[in-house]
């Protein structure tokens, strides 16, 4: 069994500093990078493409509306041609950073606000898929289960990859609570178990206490979650115990 794990990263900005980057690397194999209207600044991009060529992780954007005050999780109105502009946008300038170190766009994962609208709105999950797929047809779009964006993304012929979450309660409906409930991050070995079940059974218990269905393609730990970085290797271990190889999404999606 394989699965592959990702991470938000490069989400520092000037003299903030956000994250654990350095640390999380090496147990990660997708690294989604904040292309400055959320977070991140063109210093803070260069230097995360840097660090994921270093340890051989696949870089993807993190594109999300123009919100920096609010980190990108306030709705903005915005129409979908805007919404198709911004991810474009974004998206380009960090093909600018990955070009300097001969490396691909692999994926694209949008942040925050616009990732939730997208798990609804289809005319949101059709823009943003419309401006990757002009952009580069081979990217990879990360995608919560049952989703607009991945439901739409297939098809259209789009790939989409089924994305779950280790620090985040599932709902019933597939998507996540954008804060984190149920139990604390002190509990590495239960929440790493968590994300083994989602992997090989394709379960997972809801914040209402029910078990839904899951396809977990790839698992997202945040970096800025505080013990992320024990957690992360919890995981890894435990995914590795199970003999389930972390692997870069390509590798699944092929």
């Amino acid at each position: 069994m394989k699965v592959d794990v990702n991470c938000d990263m490069g989400e520092s900005f000037g003299m903030y500093q956000l994250g654990n980057d350095e640390e999380m690397m090496q147990y990660i194999t997708s690294a989604n990078i904040a292309c400055g209207y959320h977070a991140g600044d063109p210093g803070t991009m260069r230097k995360t493409v840097e660090l994921a060529k270093e340890h051989e992780v696949h870089i993807g954007a993190h594109p999300a509306f123009p919100d920096l005050m609010g980190f990108g999780r306030r709705q903005l109105d915005c129409t979908p041609e805007e919404i198709k502009d911004y991810v474009s946008y974004q998206l380009g300038a960090l093909q600018g950073f990955t070009k300097q170190y001969g490396l691909p766009v692999a994926h694209c994962k949008p942040h925050g606000a616009m990732y939730m609208r997208a798990m609804e709105d289809e005319k949101t999950a059709r823009a943003i898929l419309e401006a990757i797929a002009s952009i580069d047809e081979n990217i990879i779009v990360f995608a919560m289960n049952h989703s607009a964006v991945a439901d739409l993304g297939e098809k259209i012929g789009i790939r989409v990859a089924k994305e779950t979450y280790s620090d985040r309660e599932h709902t019933e409906t597939g998507s996540i609570l954008m804060t984190r409930k149920g139990p604390t991050i002190k509990d590495y070995d239960m929440m790493a178990e968590r994300v083994v079940r989602m992997v090989k059974e394709g379960k997972v218990t809801a914040d209402t206490g029910n078990d839904i269905s899951v396809t977990a393609e790839t698992v997202c730990i945040h970096g800025d979650t505080p013990g992320a970085v024990e957690l992360a290797k919890t995981i890894h271990h435990l995914l590795k115990k199970n003999e389930i190889n972390v692997t870069p999404i390509q590798e699944i999606l092929k």
